[in-house]
């Protein structure tokens, strides 16, 4: 009953392990075709691809996720120093 228990925990991990490089593989594939596409559009417009380039000014579309101002500076002044002790 014990290796029953073995051969069927084996396949199950077996079977998850397979799911799991299929997906890694269909990942890997959808990145390659994404950036073959960037690549031939680069092309049509007669422009280079750079990734970097490609990354920057997709960040500086984006609304930032934390707001700069008042709120984004650290002041030392407001800071409080708090010591706790146990009271016997």
């Amino acid at each position: 009953m014990d290796t029953l228990t073995r051969l069927i925990r084996a396949l199950i991990f077996g079977i998850i392990a397979t799911i799991g490089i299929i997906m890694a593989v269909v990942f890997t594939l959808s990145t390659i075709v994404a950036l073959m596409i960037l690549y031939v559009t680069a092309k049509f417009r007669a422009r280079p691809f750079n990734a970097q380039e490609y990354w920057t000014t997709r960040q500086s579309k984006r609304n930032p996720v934390f707001q700069k101002g008042i709120r984004a500076r650290s002041s030392r002044d407001d800071i409080t120093d708090v010591q706790a002790r146990d009271i016997p």
